[in-house]
């Protein structure tokens, strides 16, 4: 199946090249914190081989709670990602709620990220792939893998081709998700570089008592799998400390997990796709 390549500054995403790496904390909690995490990943991900982009929210809109953190919102969060991306060296990922956000935010971010639960928002998307930037769109928990299609037909309708399509789950009854490992392969006909969302996909949404819940112990297994299943590129909310994370902690990966899932995860990736 043809996939598309997709280039994101000095990394590459889809056809033959090697996994990518998409990981960061869930928000911006502040400067230093952001910086930090962002060398540490930069440091693991050469270490490893793996081309990496930053990611990290300036404001997460759809937290569970109306007193949960939500981040530094775009100004001073668009001034720590341009730190990050000057200073660090490395490719920079974030995602927008609505329209009007797509310009300035394309003035920083290599790839701006459509929210899955945002995925069916027509103006939002034409807006983001309006910028000329990549473009991820993430799976709606509400969407069948080939729905995905009518999702890309509204990005590419500027001609705006550089499109990734991330799965993070799909709504399975109350305070759960569920990932179908038929879905990569489903994304793949599409033919654009899929992505695999693990920790989201592991989110026990809403499930405790104000905040999402999680289940990080699967983290590696399932990335496993989706490597297996043929992924562009694996997604990872990556913190230093998940039990005082200020959001989604409770399905992030601990930092010192990170290295030896990578060297797990690109070691199944150079298997022959007919022996895995």
């Amino acid at each position: 199946m043809f996939v598309r390549e997709v280039i994101i500054g000095e990394v590459t995403v889809g056809g033959d090249r090697p996994l990518a790496l998409i990981a960061g904390p869930c928000v911006i909690e502040s400067d230093a914190h952001a910086l930090a995490i962002a060398r540490t990943i930069r440091d693991i991900a050469l270490r490893c081989k793996v081309p990496f982009i930053f990611k990290a929210s300036f404001d997460k809109a759809n937290r569970t709670s109306l007193t949960s953190y939500r981040g530094p919102g775009i100004s001073q969060g668009l001034e720590t990602l341009a730190k990050i991306k000057d200073t660090v060296g490395v490719p920079i990922l974030t995602d927008i709620h609505e329209p009007q956000q797509a310009a300035p935010v394309a003035t920083v971010a290599d790839v701006l990220q459509i929210p899955a639960f945002l995925s069916r928002q027509t103006d939002l998307v034409v807006a983001a792939a309006a910028t000329g930037r990549v473009v991820n769109l993430k799976k709606g928990p509400f969407l069948a893998p080939l729905d995905m299609r009518h999702v890309i037909a509204k990005a590419t309708s500027n001609g705006n081709e550089r499109i990734m399509v991330t799965e993070r789950g799909f709504v399975f009854g109350y305070n759960d998700l569920v990932v179908d490992i038929r879905a990569f392969q489903q994304l793949n006909t599409l033919g654009y570089p899929v992505i695999y969302d693990v920790t989201h996909s592991l989110q026990l949404p809403g499930g405790g008592n104000g905040v999402s819940s999680g289940q990080p112990e699967f983290i590696e297994s399932m990335a496993s799998a989706g490597v297996a299943a043929g992924i562009d590129g694996v997604f990872l909310e990556v913190h230093d400390q998940p039990a005082h994370a200020k959001s989604d902690g409770a399905n992030a990966l601990a930092l010192d997990r990170l290295e030896p899932l990578l060297r797990r995860l690109t070691a199944l990736n150079k298997v022959p796709w007919q022996t895995r």
